[in-house]
């Protein structure tokens, strides 16, 4: 919601033309990410319940050649050996510096889901990873290819997220507890500092989108997770370990070998 309310304060202080926001073509098309993603978080849930963290971490990594696989094929882009390369080494990297955030301590339980729980777990794993990317190369997609602003449709995939979330409230019978206990029962400082960065990042993340693409999104997002995890070092307490610094390296090197002109 308040990243919907933040872009429709934007569209109107910039004078952006509305009519494009109750466009019922444009609306439906605003609404195929907001189902993308609806069903790529529950099976993250499905995937999550089977599998080990590091399991999963390293699977859903392939999210990053899904969106370079749907940009190749939806919108049409080419791209070299080279960039190809630099992606591979870009989730091995991005691997490598999550898997130094466990800790290998013996102590953690091994999940008894058998070999049809794995299984279920990966392919969870891997369709949602599939859907990442298409979400994302869809939503690039639709953010260009239209005559829609940035701001507005920012407010329609906004509202369209909002009218999932409520009636997902609404199946799971959470719905009554939100109207007795108030909208915003159990809020603190920590949680509306949660949601400001959520929105505003997710406002960025667009932005990014429309002016650059998936793939610069991606390598963004991969940084984003090598400096958080290198504070996570500094502040709290985490270990450093080669295996940290393999993934730094190789996410560092990938950035230059993508952006290096052949």
């Amino acid at each position: 919601m308040l990243k919907g309310i933040t872009s429709l304060v934007l569209a109107v202080l910039m004078g952006e033309p509305m009519q494009g926001a109750l466009d019922p073509i444009e609306l439906l098309q605003s609404s195929v990410p907001a189902l993308l993603y609806l069903v790529q978080n529950n099976l993250q849930y499905v995937a999550l319940a089977y599998l080990e963290p590091a399991t999963y971490t390293v699977t859903y990594q392939l999210k990053i050649l899904s969106a370079a696989v749907c940009f190749v094929l939806i919108l049409g882009r080419k791209l070299t050996l080279q960039r190809w390369l630099s992606l591979g080494l870009l989730v091995l990297g991005v691997v490598l510096v999550q898997l130094a955030t466990f800790k290998e301590d013996g102590s953690s339980s091994q999940r008894a889901t058998g070999w049809g729980g794995q299984i279920a777990g990966l392919i969870a794993t891997v369709i949602s990873a599939s859907i990442s990317g298409l979400a994302g190369v869809y939503t690039e997609k639709i953010l260009k290819g239209s005559k829609v602003t940035l701001w507005v449709r920012n407010v329609q995939l906004a509202s369209w997220s909002a009218l999932i979330g409520v009636l997902g409230l609404a199946g799971t019978g959470d719905l009554s507890g939100v109207w007795s206990n108030g909208f915003f029962h159990g809020y603190n400082g920590w949680i509306w500092a949660s949601a400001c960065n959520n929105a505003f990042g997710g406002l960025l993340i667009a932005a990014v989108i429309k002016y650059a693409d998936n793939i610069l999104k991606n390598f963004a997002t991969s940084v984003s997770i090598v400096l958080t995890t290198a504070l996570s070092i500094q502040y709290f307490g985490l270990e450093l370990t080669m295996t940290f610094l393999t993934g730094v390296v190789l996410v560092c090197y990938s950035i230059f070998l993508y952006g290096q002109i052949p």
